[in-house]
């Protein structure tokens, strides 16, 4: 399959939980030029929210990333999703449970299958997490968009994300990891654009 547009540009597709949460995450990365948040994986075509959060159709809560590969990697993108959710939660993420909150990378091609695979590999051995890497890595098969109050959120509707966020645990939870990956001297992937941009080249 194909990844990329008539631009130039490519696209990947991620399950990170609530996708209010990975988007806003995805949207501070140097080289991301659009991050929509909708629903893949599942068995009907255009679900509604109120369809996919049921727990019925099979489909994730996930993100579309078009991305400018001349400025950011696939790889680098990975890993920047991966130390923003707890990739080691099967049941879903944070406070938010059920198929459709969790994690998975929906891979394209082999190229990304292989990546995908690698860094799971990479994450396992590092003795980072205290249980194994539970994102799944699955085929490609669609992405939804959701609807138009879902995009956005965090700017959209600050006061509300932001309440959402701190109670999930999200950030404390990925504040340990980074804290625990300093001590073990292993990169970490900063939140700043200009950071992110300087470790992608």
């Amino acid at each position: 399959m194909n990844t990329s547009n008539l631009n130039g540009l490519k696209k990947m597709y991620v399950a990170g939980g609530c996708f209010w949460c990975t988007e806003a995450d995805l949207r501070k990365v140097t080289g991301v030029v659009k991050v929509t948040s909708g629903y893949s994986g599942g068995r009907i075509e255009n679900p509604t929210y109120e369809q996919v959060v049921s727990e019925r159709t099979g489909h994730r809560e996930s993100v579309e990333i078009v991305y400018d590969s001349q400025k950011v990697s696939y790889d680098f993108l990975l890993r920047y999703f991966f130390e923003h959710i707890d990739p080691t939660d099967a049941g879903g993420q944070f406070y938010d449970r059920g198929e459709s909150y969790t994690t998975a990378i929906f891979v394209q091609n082999e190229e990304e299958k292989q990546i995908a695979e690698n860094i799971i590999k990479e994450l396992d051995e590092s003795g980072v997490y205290e249980g194994k890497i539970a994102t799944k890595v699955l085929p490609f098969t669609n992405f939804y968009p959701a609807e138009d109050y879902h995009q956005n959120y965090s700017s959209s509707n600050p006061a509300h994300y932001g309440a959402y966020r701190s109670a999930s645990g999200r950030d404390i939870y990925v504040g340990k990891i980074c804290s625990i990956k300093t001590g073990k001297k292993l990169p970490i992937i900063s939140d700043s654009a200009t950071a992110t941009q300087e470790k992608s080249q």
